[in-house]
Order: structure tokens, then sequence, then C-alpha cells
């Protein structure tokens, strides 16, 4: 297989990471962009190991931390959150932590990416793992079909710290246990319902009274990830491993709270 060609294989995944990384589909998108017109431009930034994954993130890495896609557009540098915008750097912990828990790098090739050593890597995703877990406790939706996968999610984020409020199995459900019982403060949806509905049709539904962040489950991510209408920001494919998942959700927490707290100052 040429190297063009594990690009493109590996480039849902690169998407996914950037947008867990920005918290935005046209941000995230922007910043894949950029890596590849840096690759077209200068396609030896590749093979310098021998891992083509790894080399196509650490090229990634390098576009984001030097922030020089900021400038392409001001809707993109709008899109950023408040820690990356003007010149300000995404920290290290927060990038190792997606690499090792998100995108299932080993500690050798995060190194790589984010150009440390591998016991740095380690501190630095103890460090993340810290800071995420303070002050993010919610009440969550689970939308998922399948007794056992709704049963693991819901001891993963009650061990988490969270509170379910309800487990449905159907868009109907859903809708009826967030409009009679408490608002949840962030969403787990299965893709695929069991009596054939969709776990999007269900999010889109109850989004329309409230907002808060939404993680799509799917054995089939890369149906999502194809540039060719909206997507999900946060995507975890099945089958899934629990610290993918306490990363994700506490990305998605720690979002929302960048966002309220910049709506809090220009109110």
């Amino acid at each position: 297989m040429s190297t063009s060609q594990l690009v493109v294989q590996h480039l849902p995944y690169l998407r996914r990471y950037a947008r867990a990384l920005t918290g935005s589909q046209v941000a995230g998108d922007a910043y894949v962009a950029a890596t590849l017109e840096t690759l077209v431009n200068e396609p030896e930034t590749l093979g310098r190991s021998a891992n083509v994954k790894a080399d196509l993130f650490r090229v990634f890495t390098s576009i984001w931390n030097s922030l020089s896609v900021n400038g392409q557009s001001e809707q993109v540098q709008h899109d950023l959150p408040a820690e990356v915008r003007l010149g300000q750097i995404t920290p290290l912990p927060r990038q190792a932590f997606l690499l090792s828990c998100l995108e299932g790098f080993s500690e050798e090739d995060a190194a790589i990416i984010l150009d440390v050593d591998v016991s740095e890597v380690r501190d630095l995703v103890d460090e993340a793992g810290r800071e995420l877990a303070a002050d993010m406790a919610t009440d969550i939706l689970i939308i998922e079909d399948e007794p056992l996968i709704a049963m693991d999610l819901e001891a993963l984020v009650e061990g988490l710290g969270h509170n379910v409020i309800g487990v449905a199995r159907t868009r109907t459900e859903a809708i009826k246990i967030a409009s009679e019982g408490k608002r949840p403060g962030l969403i787990l949806a299965d893709i695929q319902l069991a009596d054939g509905s969709s776990g999007l049709d269900a999010v889109n539904d109850l989004l329309k009274t409230f907002e808060v962040p939404v993680i799509f489950i799917t054995a089939y991510p890369e149906r999502f990830l194809t540039g060719e209408r909206p997507e999900p920001a946060f995507l975890i494919a099945k089958p899934f491993q629990p610290a993918n998942v306490s990363a994700v959700i506490s990305q998605a927490l720690f979002f929302q709270q960048s966002a309220r707290r910049r709506e809090a100052k220009t109110a």
C-alpha cells in the first residue's frame, strides 16, 4: 500500500482527534487541511518512523502547536476554545491524554508525536486525568439498545462520579426520560437503536429544547467522518475501551465549561 493510501486510511481518525482537541468540526478540519497541505508541499515530513499513522499525527501536532492555521479564517479562530486562541498553545497534558486514551497510541508513539520522552508522556497523561476530573460531575442520559453495553456505560460513568438519570433503548424512550425527569448535562448515544430508530434523530429532538454535549457511540465511525455533512464532534468506536470513554467525556465537559465561561465574560 502506498504512503498516500495509508494517509487516507488514517485520515478519519486524525479528524476525530482534531475535533476532540478543538471541540469543533470546523476548527478541527481546518487543522487537518493544513496538515494535508504540508504533506503535499513537503512529502519528506512523512517516513521518519516506521509508523505512518504516528508520523501523520506528528505533522498535525507540529502545526497545531504552532497555531499557524489560526489566521486562515475568522470563523476558525472563533470556534477554537479560549485556551488556544490568540497565540496560546493547547496544554500538552490534554494532547497526551487524547493520543493515549482516545486514539490508542502506545506511549512510545505518543512520545514521537509530541516530541517528548516516554516518561514525560506518562506524567502528562496523569496530569490531564487529574485536571479533567475536577469539578465535572454531571447528570448523564444514556441512549443504548444493547443491555450489556448500557450496563457497562452506566457503571463506567458512575465510577467517574457522574449520575445516570436514565437509559433509553429507543428514540421515544430518550425523549420521554428527558422530558419527565431531570435535564441531562451530557448525552451518550448509540447510532442504531432497538426499534430501528436513530440515535442521531433522538439527539436532534432533544437539542431542540436544551443544549448539552453529546457523545455518539458506533461500530462504524468512518461512516460519520466523511466531511459530507455536519458530523459529531465526539465519536467513540465500538468496541470501546473504558479509558476512551473517560477521555471523551472529560473533553466534552471541558469544552462545555469553557464555552460557559466565555459566555459569562461577554454577558
